[in-house]
């Protein structure tokens, strides 16, 4: 993963990691996480005891074994399984007593260095975009990690009792503590689904009503078309990929609610007209590093370019499947303008009589300072740290003439 630009999702995926015990996934997960999180600490600390830098194989067992030791972990049982790992007898001996002397000399040291900075390719846009103190910010909502946060079916209040959560001035429920979301109370009845915070709040903006013909495009996972069936709305849930469509499928079984799901291209769909369609368009997904760290590590800013205009594309096409009158949601989870506020001024130049619906962000929690100049919605992980963060997001509601 780390220096082979592969993401966490693909390599848990694979059979050798799903044959694993329940247990040893998590725990496996959990481990990549925080390794990824703090891999810049860790090389740090390693720099003062190697001389030379290992190969990558065995320079991340030195990482993993370095985050877990500086984070709690029981020396002799860490670097007794790490050094199982190396199959090298004089490198095996090496991560022996490297991680050692970091278990005797650095676990004070590793809560006295810097936060973790974002790579180049991707914080100097965003402190040309939001300045160095809300990046500083962001890093720091990124290394703490983030919490569960649901989407309560019926009354939120209610659910945040149940699972002893908070709720949130949006109207989310925040845990605050971790666990199996499978052994919540009413799981089962379909009662919630796990979605961010920021994530919840285009569908949110689009504000369906019962018996509209609403469009999700590219729906998986599913967690936007679920809130657009707990309304009441007709809803046609799309993506072009039939394993993640499983996945909407599922959740809307164990839910209990219904939409038609449809395997398919968003640019080629042409099932209209619809009262109101969201467009959670493909993006960098930088807005969502706090859950996973690998994004940094496996991405180098080289797909940007195409991103853009593959979401200039679908709003294009989304506008004419929209009835005359209609509204259209914009999102993506995006830390970066030209995948959020950008998009919505050139779709405005480029279509005479589209509008921005400022009115339909006076919703509960809503900050003013969220509200950006062309009247989109503009969310940071920086925000609510006393919260404990939020996913990166940006969101608008777009009104068609007529």
């Amino acid at each position: 993963m780390v220096e082979r630009g592969e993401l966490l999702s693909d390599l848990t995926a694979r059979p050798g990691f799903r044959d694993l015990a329940p247990t040893e996934r998590a725990a496996a997960r959990r481990l990549a996480l925080d390794t990824l999180r703090g891999i810049d600490r860790a090389d740090r600390i390693l720099a003062r005891h190697l001389r030379k830098r290992p190969p990558l194989p065995v320079m991340n067992v030195l990482r993993l074994g370095t985050v877990e030791l500086c984070t709690g972990g029981a020396a002799h049982g860490v670097v007794d399984d790490l050094v199982e790992l190396v199959a090298q007898p004089r490198r095996r001996a090496m991560v022996n007593a490297v991680l050692r002397k970091v278990a005797e000399e650095d676990l004070r040291r590793w809560h006295d260095l810097r936060i973790p900075r974002l790579p180049g390719w991707l914080r100097d846009p965003l402190v040309a975009a939001w300045g160095k103190g809300a990046v500083n910010g962001m890093e720091k909502a990124h290394f703490a990690g983030a919490p569960l946060d649901l989407t309560a079916r019926g009354d939120a209040a209610d659910l945040a009792a149940r699972v002893s959560g908070t709720l949130l001035p949006t109207g989310s429920v925040r845990l605050s503590a971790t666990g199996q979301v499978s052994a919540l109370p009413g799981y089962g009845k379909g009662a919630f689904w796990v979605q961010d915070a920021a994530a919840a709040l285009p569908a949110r903006l689009l504000a369906p009503q019962p018996g509209e013909r609403v469009l999700d495009l590219c729906a998986a996972p599913g967690g936007k078309t679920l809130q657009l069936a707990a309304a009441g709305a007709e809803v046609t849930a799309l993506d072009i990929s039939e394993a993640r469509m499983q996945r909407v499928r599922e959740n809307l079984a164990r839910t209990g609610l219904a939409a038609r799901c449809v395997t398919g291209d968003a640019l080629t769909h042409a099932d209209g007209p619809y009262d109101a369609i969201l467009v959670d368009a493909p993006c960098s997904a930088t807005g969502t590093i706090r859950r996973h760290p690998d994004l940094p590590h496996a991405k180098d800013g080289s797909d940007f370019a195409a991103l853009f205009a593959l979401q200039e594309r679908m709003i294009d096409h989304a506008l004419t499947l929209l009835r005359p009158g209609g509204r259209l949601v914009f999102c993506t989870c995006s830390l970066l303008p030209d995948e959020g506020e950008c998009q919505i001024e050139a779709a405005l130049a480029r279509h005479p009589g589209l509008t921005v619906d400022r009115a339909a962000l006076d919703l509960p929690g809503i900050e003013p300072d969220w509200i950006t100049e062309e009247g989109g919605l503009r969310l940071r992980p920086d925000y609510w740290p006393e919260r404990g963060g939020m996913d990166g997001f940006y969101m608008a509601v777009l009104r068609l003439s007529g």
